[in-house]
């Protein structure tokens, strides 16, 4: 189980276990899901606005599908990935390309970085033939 956060409210604290607790991003219908069948319920309208705040504090990382669904993880997670446009397969990147990338100085001293995302969009070699087909 994840240590609480004492900066965020106790829901906040359960968000962010439940998604350190997962290996993956989740949803936010998976994360209210899970949530609700454990004991800690709550609502699918207080999930997605606790998430939101939890990105705005740079302790949660969203990344936005193709299909309009959007997946959460913690920061401290820094995976990024490859996405279908077609058939929506994502396969993770072993490592972060731009992990050693800074800010120009001149923006890195009027500006906290918390994270970042980098996405990738094609289509695999499955959608590829067979639109060539």
């Amino acid at each position: 189980m994840a240590k609480n956060d004492p900066n965020i409210s106790a829901r906040q604290n359960q968000i962010l276990a439940e998604l350190k607790d997962c290996e993956d991003e989740l949803s936010g219908q998976e994360i209210h899901r899970n949530l609700n069948t454990s004991t800690s319920s709550m609502g699918l309208a207080t999930v997605y606005r606790h998430l939101q705040v939890l990105v705005k504090k740079g302790l949660v990382r969203s990344r936005n599908l193709p299909t309009g669904e959007v997946l959460y993880a913690p920061v401290e997670r820094d995976v990024h990935h490859v996405t279908c446009v077609d058939c929506g397969l994502t396969t993770p990147l072993k490592s972060c390309p731009v992990k050693n990338i800074s800010l120009p100085k001149s923006k890195a001293e009027k500006f906290e970085l918390l994270f970042h995302t980098l996405e990738f969009f094609g289509l695999c070699q499955h959608c590829l033939q067979r639109q060539k087909a």
